[in-house]
């Protein structure tokens, strides 16, 4: 087979190029791969603050979230207005099951800890708080399936009093090991106990059901106003978490509809 004198040219040009285009993908990952890194890095910042700034700001007033079905991706993720280390702590939420089982009812991990504060509903009865590995159960208070319960617990850093409410009833004051106060940026979940901070979620340890009302202050407030919130009244609302100002995200198959419980 031969070839022209331009058929050579073009071949040798063509030759050229190819090796040319090589040179340069080499150049490209050898010298420009970190930069590009560096672009995409900042890029997915920049995705996520614009996902940040989307971030639902409600009042859910007679609004609930439903959970369905036992997953390790359904949740709800609360935006809490925390200044300062929390000493202090109420939390008071309505919430509705049938599950018989181990469920997390509120959970609220910081980077040094994912465990700082977490309350579940035990199979075998009980209310478990855990705060930073110690924990303490209170028994005795309704657990009823199938129907509303409104919850509120307490706990003070300094002394480790511990208290819990179910609809309108109140247990004897525990102990829950002195800590002192919770530092660092929070990470509050509802439908999830988070095994690492914002993450690392187990079904069997889901909430299924519904809730609503949720609130929290970063202090402990008084019986009377606990009262008022187990009475659907008029109560001073949560500081930190306010169900009627509510900043919110969802994951999973989590689903906001009106809520009967005033019904």
């Amino acid at each position: 087979m031969t070839f022209t004198v331009e058929e050579k040219d073009a071949e040798e040009s063509s030759s050229k190029t190819a090796i040319l285009d090589i040179c340069l993908i080499k150049s490209f990952k050898q010298e420009d791969m970190e930069s590009v890194l560096k672009w995409m890095e900042k890029l997915l910042v920049l995705l996520f603050l614009i996902y940040g700034c989307y971030a639902e700001h409600q009042d859910l007033s007679g609004k609930k979230f439903i959970i369905p079905v036992e997953t390790s991706n359904s949740f709800v993720k609360l935006s809490g207005n925390i200044s300062k280390p929390v000493t202090a702590m109420t939390m008071c939420q309505r919430f509705f099951t049938e599950e018989h089982r181990d469920q997390s009812l509120f959970s609220l991990a910081t980077p040094s800890d994912p465990k700082d504060i977490n309350l579940c509903m035990q199979s075998k009865g009980g209310y478990k708080l855990n705060i930073r590995g110690n924990s303490v159960t209170i028994s005795g208070l309704p657990e009823n399936r199938n129907a509303w319960i409104s919850f509120c617990g307490t706990w003070d850093s300094k002394t480790g009093l511990t208290q819990m409410w179910a609809n309108g009833r109140r247990s004897a004051s525990k102990i829950l090991k002195p800590n002192g106060p919770i530092n660092g940026k929070p990470s509050i979940i509802l439908g999830q106990n988070q095994g690492s901070y914002g993450g690392s979620f187990v079904a069997s340890q889901s909430f299924v059901g519904d809730v609503t009302d949720v609130h929290f202050w970063d202090s402990v407030i008084s019986p009377c106003q606990i009262k008022l919130y187990m009475q659907g009244k008029n109560f001073t609302p949560g500081n930190i978490l306010n169900w009627k100002a509510l900043e919110f995200t969802t994951g999973g198959g989590v689903f906001k509809e009106i809520s009967d419980y005033n019904c």
